[in-house]
């Protein structure tokens, strides 16, 4: 009774989401009040109705009801209650679900805040977001119903969770991943209503910036955590592998870092309107690719859903709908004017120009990597493959411009910039010479290293110059700490966290070391500075596996400094697949990093050490981001209760 409750649920939820889209457009256009006024009330039935759905398909997997089908296929009777739960987006469905709960939470939040917003504005931006929930809707309903039952051959224990996603990681990595790509929604919606009211000034802008930093800030979590989580999930010792559904998720993350620039210019200068608005399209629409890519079937991913050819022509379609459409009311609407620009060669603008020009050539790199092998194949012109080599070729030259341009952006000033020589100096010159010295603390001199680090030391010093610049006419540095807008202070989080960030991907990339050895109980290595002693293994047993773990200790001069426990595990519900849980010694400059391999006779193994230096800093770089975008928000003029603008 419960599924059909949820089902039954769904159905309304598509019934709210066609009023939603319908009702306040026809109010727009019409200029009636109360149809405007609309908007508010079926927003929030959408998002009830949604929420019913959802928790009656957690009641499902949680209650282990097997007649439907996804829960058969995704858990198990032994799976633990929080991977039970989990389990929910864990397959295309449940994962599908998740996506339109979100999507109505997005625009239930829109409804809820604003209240200084024109009733006008609000409603077509509502009605756009109803609109994109529409198509979601009739893709669960049509193709994809989470509620499909299975009366007739129900299995007794259920088929079980891929052994990849039970992991604490799937508990918060999908979630916030979806955050990010749906709240895109938000930013195109108000793109559409300038656009569609004609009125493309600097208010939609200031209304669109909170949403764009807070969606960025969520999906910014989401590829932090997604790549922590391959790192120690998948036994690798990788933690970026440009996996084309991680690219899927990245190009969105680069056009959405060029709107928050772009949107700042728009708000503060009223320039880059029609930019402005062509990236909050492409920043949307290439959410909606990403979804494309991992549902249609045309990827070969670990992270990818399995489905049908149909399922993947109804997104594409939905995609041209939506791509298409708005480009075209792009192209009627937007303005004709031939670019005038009332700013300096050398000021803010121009440099935040630069910026976006260098983001957004990263995501076509990105994309054209990703979808050159489909398209091929596609036209018959033979199986291609396009790796790191290339990515790592065409896309680290633009990140080292990005870094540089970054650094100098934090010291320009709009229009005109003066002294900007006499303000880089001092973290220039800094950068470079800590550069050249830094990488012998690893050993081994490299030009490749010192280049590296010099654009994320230049970052870090460039930030702190800055905010000694912006305090030095304070009485202490603290009250000029306390005088800084929260808006400053976010940039300069988040121009930190860039900087650490290139740090560690350098750092990690070249002087990262990696050693095969065959280890039988009482055997001990060196390993760099390290002795590595295997004590043997031992049986481990989970609630639905079975394996071995081992017992590794990690010596230092003669002093033991960890206890390491890698496992091999066999998840019998899934065929006796076999999964490998590393053994990491984790370490704020370094991690030591151990992995079973397989069984060698003689009560020997394999075993993989890796050693990783600076490997942490990648993901504090992608939190201390993250917080820079939610700081910005929180500043006093982007709070959405404050927004206030004339009708």
């Amino acid at each position: 009774m419960i599924p059909e409750i949820g089902h039954f649920a769904l159905v309304l939820a598509f019934c709210s989401s066609l009023l939603l889209a319908g009702v306040p457009a026809l109010g727009y256009a019409l200029g009636h009040h109360t149809l405007l006024a609309s908007a508010n009330r079926f927003a929030l039935l959408q998002m009830a109705l949604v929420t019913v759905s959802f928790v009656c398909l957690a009641a499902a997997f949680l209650r282990d009801d097997f007649s439907v089908s996804i829960v058969a296929l995704q858990s198990n009777t032994q799976l633990p209650a929080h991977y039970k739960f989990t389990a929910l987006w864990g397959g295309h469905e449940g994962s599908l679900l998740l996506w339109v709960l979100i999507l109505a939470g997005w625009t239930a939040a829109v409804a809820l805040t604003g209240k200084h917003i024109p009733i006008a504005v609000k409603a077509v931006v509502l009605s756009t977001m109803g609109a994109v929930s529409v198509g979601f809707l009739s893709f669960m309903l049509f193709t994809s119903n989470p509620f499909e039952r299975e009366l007739i051959a129900t299995p007794a224990d259920g088929q079980d969770l891929n052994p990849l996603l039970q992991d604490p990681g799937m508990v918060i990595h999908p979630p916030m991943l979806y955050f990010g790509y749906v709240g895109f929604s938000v930013a195109f919606a108000f793109a559409i209503a300038a656009l569609v009211r004609g009125r493309l000034d600097a208010s939609w802008a200031r209304w669109a910036r909170p949403w764009t930093n807070i969606a960025w800030a969520f999906l910014t979590v989401g590829i932090t955590l997604g790549s922590w989580w391959a790192y120690y999930e998948l036994g690798w010792g990788g933690w970026w592998f440009w996996d084309p559904v991680e690219n899927a998720s990245f190009m969105p993350w680069l056009v959405g870092a060029a709107l928050v620039h772009s949107l700042a210019v728009t708000e503060k200068r009223g320039a880059f309107k029609n930019w402005t608005l062509l990236l909050a399209i492409f920043a949307f629409s290439l959410s909606l690719l990403g979804t494309f890519l991992v549902r249609s079937g045309v990827l070969t991913s670990v992270h990818s859903f399995a489905a049908d050819p149909t399922r993947g022509l109804y997104i594409l379609g939905f995609l041209f709908i939506v791509i298409g459409g708005s480009l075209t009311l792009y192209a009627l609407r937007a303005p004709e004017s031939a670019f005038r620009p009332t700013f300096a060669k050398i000021s803010r603008e121009s440099l935040l120009l630069a910026n976006n020009i260098l983001l957004v050539c990263a995501a076509l790199v990105v994309l054209l990597g990703t979808l050159f092998p489909l398209i091929m194949d596609y036209l018959d012109l033979g199986k291609y493959s396009v790796g790191p080599p290339y990515f790592n070729a065409m896309f680290v030259p633009l990140a080292c411009g990005l870094a540089l341009l970054t650094g100098l952006g934090m010291f320009s000033q709009w229009k005109r910039t003066r002294d900007l020589k006499t303000l880089v100096r001092e973290p220039l010159v800094l950068a470079l010479i800590t550069a050249l010295v830094l990488p012998f603390a690893w050993g081994e001199w490299q030009w490749l290293a010192s280049l590296g680090l010099f654009f994320g030391l230049w970052l870090i010093f460039a930030s702190v110059r800055s905010v000694v610049h912006q305090t030095r006419n304070a009485a202490t540095r603290l009250s000029g700490l306390k005088r800084l807008k929260l808006s400053y202070l976010g940039m300069i989080c988040a121009h930190i966290g860039f900087g650490v960030a290139v740090m560690g991907v350098t750092v990690v990339s070249l002087y990262s070391s990696e050693r095969d050895l065959r280890m039988a109980a009482g055997d001990a290595l060196d390993v760099g500075s390290y002795r590595v002693e295997f004590r043997g293994t031992a049986p481990v047993t989970g609630p639905n596996y079975a394996g071995t773990q081992g017992d590794i200790r990690l010596l230092r001069g003669g002093r033991e400094v960890a206890q390491l426990l890698p496992e091999k595990r066999r998840y019998h519900a899934r065929g006796d697949q076999i999964m490998t849980e590393a053994g990491i010694d984790a370490g704020f400059l370094r991690d030591m990093y151990v992995a079973l391999g397989e069984p060698l006779g003689d009560s020997a193994w394999a075993v993989r050490v890796h050693y990783k230096p600076l490997v942490r800093w990648i993901w504090l770089g992608g939190a201390l981001v993250a917080l820079g975008a939610l700081l910005a928000v929180m500043d006093k003029r982007y709070r959405l209760q404050r927004l206030q603008e004339e009708v």
